[in-house]
């Protein structure tokens, strides 16, 4: 449990040291398990007994201090919009479903009634192929507006919303094969809101044998977006976890909230092992939104759970909602990641700028 603890500390971006960011909330289990048998079983009158059972408090403590967070015995760092709106103000909302459909996974009327169900703004599909889209496609009297991108190398996507669209790009930012959509979205009253959709490709033995890909296309938008005063939402399947280093330099660099902090996790993958779960699809925004719900949806045959989220668009930023304080060395650290990439954040769609 020390090496698993101590490996991910490694300023090393091989997959086989980043993927220990991913199980901290197994391994907490594990740890927490291994310290009741040690106080169950060793001698502790014998020193060494007390060294082993320091150490495994110390791994403890240290996976705590990433997940802890994610649960509900942590501040919000989003409001909670008001539960009751008078009905002679006009509130704009928005609602976003995201959905790794896993290409192979041939339920697409799960994916369906679930959409119909909850009837989102805007749903988003990852590894989303032409299958997939001519089953979609079915939704379009609903949901006029779309940007696609089928492909069939686990890495298409489509958006699909009720809303107008406009400025929509398909960009592939890092990889020549990984594409992302940026868009802007017009709801109620006249309102604005710049969205990013990403599915960076993660590290991993079978993609790309490093995290340097996915963590340039995170700095990338998080650096796009962090010049900008519009109301902002970046969501789905980033390939890597709420906790890890990369995310949380994402949020630092971006100035994006996560809902999630303080409500729980919402682990959306693996639905097929209740036993191998953490966050890996998600949603940030900045601080122009309250929280009216985020929910993880049921199994729909895909290896991810979708996720639902709902936001209320504040009259004036929120500004006792502050994203995590840059450090010093922060900047320079994503641009570093952007440089072994020899790409820039100007790369990004500016949604900010009248076409």
């Amino acid at each position: 449990m020390a090496v698993f603890t101590l490996v991910p500390m490694l300023k090393y971006e091989a997959w086989y040291v980043r993927g220990f960011d991913f199980p901290r909330l197994q391994f907490s289990v594990v740890t927490f398990t291994l310290i009741l048998f040690q106080l169950t079983f060793l001698d502790l009158s014998h020193l060494s007994s007390w060294g082993l059972l320091a150490v495994a408090i110390s791994c403890l403590l240290y996976q705590l201090w990433w997940i802890t967070p994610y649960t509900p015995l942590f501040p919000v760092e989003v409001k909670a919009a008001p539960s009751v709106i008078n009905s002679s103000h006009n509130v704009a909302t928005i609602s976003i479903l995201t959905a790794n459909v896993l290409t192979p996974n041939k339920n697409a009327k799960g994916l369906i009634d679930l959409i119909k169900q909850h009837q989102p703004d805007i749903f988003v599909t990852l590894e989303s192929d032409n299958w997939w889209q001519s089953h979609l496609d079915s939704l379009e009297k609903n949901y006029p507006y779309s940007i696609k991108c089928p492909l069939d190398n686990l890495y298409g996507m489509h958006v699909y919303a009720k809303v107008p669209l406009s400025e929509s790009q398909t960009q592939f930012l890092v990889e020549d094969d990984v594409p992302s959509m940026h868009t802007v979205i017009h709801i109620a009253e006249g309102h604005r809101i710049n969205a990013h959709f990403l599915h960076p490709a993660p590290p991993s033995p079978t993609e790309n044998e490093s995290s340097e890909e996915r963590d340039a296309e995170l700095m990338m938008v998080a650096r796009t977006v962090a010049t900008s005063n519009t109301p902002t939402i970046v969501t789905g399947d980033l390939n890597d976890v709420a906790w890890s280093h990369s995310t949380r330099l994402f949020r630092k660099v971006s100035g994006l909230l996560d809902p999630r902090v303080g409500r729980g996790m919402h682990n959306t993958y693996n639905a097929k092992y209740w036993f191998m779960r953490w966050p890996l699809d998600h949603l940030f925004h900045s601080h122009h939104f309250k929280l009216i719900n985020i929910q993880r949806l049921p199994s729909f045959g895909s290896d991810h759970f979708a996720l639902l989220t709902k936001l209320q668009l504040q009259a004036e930023a929120i500004p006792e909602q502050q994203a995590i304080p840059l450090e010093e060395g922060d900047q320079a650290m994503a641009q570093n990641i952007m440089a072994q990439q020899n790409v820039q954040a100007k790369d990004v769609a500016s949604l900010d700028k009248p076409k």
